[in-house]
């Protein structure tokens, strides 16, 4: 019987193994800064020499962009799930918003059951620091503009997301956090004007999801965050259907 040689192992492949961990459990974000090499070698506790060897590793991958005198950077792509022409194009189009609650229907529904079991303390402070800011929202009313309710809702529902520890999740949020945000500002507008409880509704289905999630009770943070959704589907399919009765309308009154 014949044995390959067992080749060791170079130190920078495992500084790499390290830096793609992070950048995959969501440590390090896209665009995020590297320390300086120097005291990331010191952290690391490994030579200048072996770090430098694994960043352009890692640059050889695409995951992080060394600028000449600048640093070194996670790659502004890894936080990108769809260009920028296919955002919008998603954004100004009804069906495509539609689609885009359905699928937060089933993906906002599996980070809440995740979170529920697995949130650590750190992570339930995290959550706790957004749901209070967006609560925060909600009690000045007529302070906040949609873009900052839609920012603070966004972050809400991505802390979720980090502390449901699945990195496929995790990133597929991140990637579309731009869209998330402005689909929540696109559709508060509408719904406050539709149903006067709309808000009431939102801050109690919030807490209640917040609660959960804290609470450990998986399939109720499932459920809540499933009810939330289709609450948000339905005052916007009334919303929809109002816009069509005026237009018809207006088209009559224009004969």
């Amino acid at each position: 019987m014949v044995f390959d040689q067992v080749r060791q192992r170079r130190l920078s492949d495992d500084i790499v193994e390290r830096l793609e961990g992070m950048i995959l459990e969501g440590s390090l974000t896209a665009g995020e800064r590297l320390p300086a090499e120097r005291a990331l070698a010191e952290q690391f506790g490994v030579s200048r020499p072996s770090l430098r060897e694994a960043i352009q590793k890692l640059v050889a991958k695409g995951l992080l962009v060394s600028r000449q005198g600048g640093g070194n950077y996670v790659a502004e792509a890894l936080g990108t799930t769809f260009s920028d022409p296919l955002l919008q194009l998603l954004e100004c189009n009804p069906e495509a918003q539609r689609d885009l609650l359905e699928f937060r229907h089933t993906l906002e529904a599996s980070c809440a059951y995740y979170a529920a079991i697995r949130a650590t303390s750190v992570d339930r402070d995290r959550l706790k620091a957004a749901f209070d800011a967006l609560q925060d929202c909600y009690s000045r009313v007529d302070e906040v503009s949609r873009a900052e309710e839609g920012m603070a809702d966004a972050r809400f529902h991505l802390a979720i997301a980090e502390a449901s520890h699945n990195a496929v999740l995790l990133h597929t949020i991140r990637g579309l956090f731009d869209l998330l945000k402005r689909n929540v500002v696109t559709n508060i507008g509408g719904m406050y004007k539709q149903r006067s409880e709309t808000r009431d509704m939102l801050i109690s289905q919030h807490r209640e999801l917040y609660l959960a999630i804290v609470e450990g009770r998986a399939e109720d943070a499932r459920a809540v965050s499933s009810r939330h959704i289709l609450y948000v589907q339905e005052v916007l399919e009334e919303v929809r259907q109002e816009v069509q009765r005026e237009a018809r309308a207006e088209r009559r009154k224009g004969r």
